[in-house]
């Protein structure tokens, strides 16, 4: 084929064809040919002006529509998954949807949190009841222009049509529709004929993302705003004694130095020179309070362990007499370490306080309840505090506590300045509210061969397992089961951690259980199978999980894996565990380089009802299995009289790149309204590594992370 050298390339080039005397042919475009004057540039949705409707919804009179994600995001997806809720019973295209991130509103939106799990989960009707309502307004709209019955009208597409054939655009009726009545009860679409939910969707944020837009809070700025870098004490228990700002002052560009409470801000024209000038400080430190290390919190916890004072949360049965009558006890005790969130974009957050009101901006999980600390740290009414969130580089929990936002605001109250608190990953790191170190005893008793009874004893700093977690699988498997817990009270700052308690303890009982099937000398997975066969022949209403959807993801995990059937020198660990209202099965294949496990592949079997969007979905889920498994391995954060041991990557390791698994993800389909994603996936693959790692090595490991304790574990069995 012969090309011309003139040839120019256009979607709407003309294309011309001639046969050539060789036999070949010539293919010419004409550009003048292809250059059409009523040819117009795709529209930007976000530049159009578009007319309130509702809280969640602005329309365009092109017909565009604006749509309102009200919680915050933190990467799990939902100012995507929540829109398309909206976006599907509205029954308008998804390219005609232009998405927005929603600002704190108490009186139109409920629970406007990012935690648990539950945004899609509480978020499934209510989102839907919205796009349904405002879609039958305009119907209602559009048969009133036509002086028809709404009931002779459909919608679709963002397209109103009646029986003679009309058709009207949401964007014609969008003023209209608005002043009607808001209908009480409207009919949502059933999951077969849905058109958005079910379908993958990129991240609304994905362009502004990859071209460095401003999303984040480290992005937001204002006119006249300084940046704050605050000196914190050094070690927990420690509190502020005295300090000399004198060199700090002489920093060029710093343009304050002001203490608050046991800590110093340092405000300047950015933020390089801010941390500069408080490395600058002077500080002097005195204890307050017990410096405590790791040895010590050790000793604690065992102690704890061993000791008889618990509050129990589930009692079935009589374990203790299961255990007097027991012709063996197998018990473990399972160790885990602080943790901090690490999350990519440090804690920041912009406050201005003024005699009218305070405006606060930035990256958070939780807006009203800090919003409310605000108002009562600053003593001024709630009702003066503006709230705007801001897309997040990573919460895990961290961000559900904004102490950074109370910096902020206290900070610029006392400077009367606009300020942005910026942390350092040093900041970050050694701030505080971390996964607290948790220790389990767990202990099983047998009795002619089965298994009899089941207890369970928690161990943790400052706090303990919530109240659902005791009604988690085991719970009522066995007819003795028991679950006590006990904390020891630290200064060190703790809190929620991706999945709390959980993200442990699912190492912990399915490590035991992968133990106490060998023991017992039956098929690991058949064990859990048959104690969820004892659930479903003994139904009990006190239990979180469902003991078929369990089955079903083991079925399914299992026949997906190759379970049993890998090529040598392949150790596969299997795990199952139900969180945050979704069943999760996984299988872990590893292989051993240099007398190191390498995680090469993990299949995972979810049932979390719907899929909303099964592209974001699966991001979550693999997301969640990297990160357990980077923790579960290499993750620890020791202290020494009061003070961590590591403040950067340098001394704190996380998952790299390059022992990132394949991750192997499969749904349960049904019809069963969705539950959460951003954190199931995360307990259960720590037992998964550990079981595969005792195939290959013969060794138990009780105590995370894993490879500092790989050479140090018994056998066992």
């Amino acid at each position: 084929m012969n090309l011309s050298r003139q040839q120019t390339f256009s979607r709407r080039s003309f294309l011309k064809t001639s046969a050539l005397a060789s036999g070949g042919m010539l293919i010419s475009f004409n550009l003048f040919t292809a250059c059409k004057s009523d040819v117009k540039p795709p529209i930007d949705i976000s530049q159009l002006n578009f007319n309130d409707f509702n809280a969640f919804i602005k329309i365009s009179n092109e017909g565009k529509v604006t749509i309102f994600s009200p919680n915050p995001e933190i990467g799990q997806g939902v100012k995507t998954s929540m829109p398309m809720l909206i976006a599907e019973e509205l029954d308008v295209p998804w390219d005609d949807v232009y998405v927005k991130q929603g600002e704190l509103d108490t009186e139109n939106y409920t629970r406007q949190v990012a935690g648990g799990s539950q945004s899609i989960r509480s978020s499934w009707e209510p989102l839907r009841q919205t796009g349904a309502t405002a879609k039958q307004m305009l119907v209602n709209a559009a048969a009133a222009k036509w002086g028809v019955s709404a009931s002779d009208c459909k919608a679709s597409q963002g397209i109103i049509t009646n029986a003679n054939g009309e058709k009207l655009g949401y964007g014609d009726v969008v003023k209209e529709a608005a002043l009607l009545e808001v209908p009480e009860d409207v009919k949502l679409k059933e999951s077969k004929d849905f058109t958005v939910i079910g379908k993958g969707k990129s991240n609304v944020d994905i362009d502004e993302i990859i071209t460095g837009k401003p999303l984040f809070g480290l992005d937001y700025k204002e006119e006249g705003m300084v940046y704050a870098s605050v000196l914190r004490p050094p070690a927990f228990g420690q509190v502020l004694e005295s300090f000399d700002d004198t060199d700090a002052r002489h920093v060029s560009g710093v343009v304050d130095v002001i203490k608050f409470g046991d800590k110093i801000a340092v405000l300047a024209i950015n933020t390089w020179t801010a941390m500069k000038g408080k490395k600058a400080l002077k500080a002097k430190w005195k204890q307050d309070s017990k410096a405590e290390s790791t040895e010590f919190h050790n000793a604690e916890l065992l102690k704890i362990l061993n000791g008889n004072k618990f509050d129990t949360r589930r009692k079935d049965g009589d374990v203790k007499k299961a255990f007097a009558e027991a012709d063996k006890v197998l018990e473990r005790i399972y160790e885990s370490p602080f943790l901090p969130h690490n999350c990519m974009e440090p804690m920041n957050f912009f406050a201005h306080v003024t005699e009218e009101k305070i405006n606060l901006v930035g990256p958070i999980q939780t807006p009203k309840w800090t919003a409310d600390r605000v108002a009562k740290l600053l003593e001024r009414e709630v009702s003066e505090v503006s709230l705007k969130m801001t897309r997040m580089g990573g919460g895990f929990g961290r961000r559900l506590y904004g102490d950074f936002a109370l910096e902020a605001a206290e900070v610029s109250n006392l400077a009367k300045k606009p300020v942005k608190v910026v942390f350092s990953r040093e900041d970050d790191m050694c701030a505080g509210t971390y996964r607290p170190a948790t220790k389990y005893k767990i202990a099983a008793s047998i009795k002619d061969g089965k298994l009899t009874g089941y207890y369970l004893k928690e161990a943790a700093i400052n706090g303990n397992m919530y109240g659902l977690i005791p009604n988690f699988f085991p719970a009522a498997a066995l007819e003795n089961y028991q679950v006590d817990t006990a904390n020891y009270k630290s200064n060190i700052t703790t809190g929620a951690w991706r999945a709390p308690y959980t993200n442990f303890l699912a190492s912990a009982e399915q490590s035991f259980f992968d133990e106490l099937a060998e023991v017992l000398e039956v098929d690991r997975v058949q064990l859990h199978l048959d104690l969820l066969e004892n659930v479903k022949n003994n139904p009990e209403p006190n239990i979180e999980y469902s003991p078929e959807r369990l089955q079903g993801v083991i079925k399914m995990v299992v026949d997906k894996s190759n379970w049993g059937k890998t090529e040598a020198g392949v150790y596969q660990g299997f795990s199952v565990y139900y969180c945050h209202n979704t069943h999760v099965a996984e299988i872990a294949d590893i292989v051993m380089e240099k007398g190191n496990p390498i995680v090469k592949k993990v299949t995972c079997a979810v049932d979390c009802g719907i899929v909303v969007n099964p592209l974001g979905a699966i991001n979550q889920i693999k997301g969640g299995v990297i990160d357990g498994i980077g923790h579960a391995l290499y993750s620890e954060l020791a202290f020494k009289d009061g003070a961590p041991q590591s403040n950067n990557f340098n001394s704190y390791q996380l998952i790299r790149m390059g022992q990132t698994p394949q991750v192997d993800v499969h749904f349960i389909e049904n019809n069963i309204a969705p539950t959460g994603l951003g954190e199931p996936t995360l307990p259960p693959v720590g037992a998964a590594v550990a079981n595969a790692i005792y195939k290959a090595t013969g060794k138990r490991l009780t105590k995370q992370p894993y490879i500092n304790n790989l050479d140090l574990e018994k056998v066992v069995g």
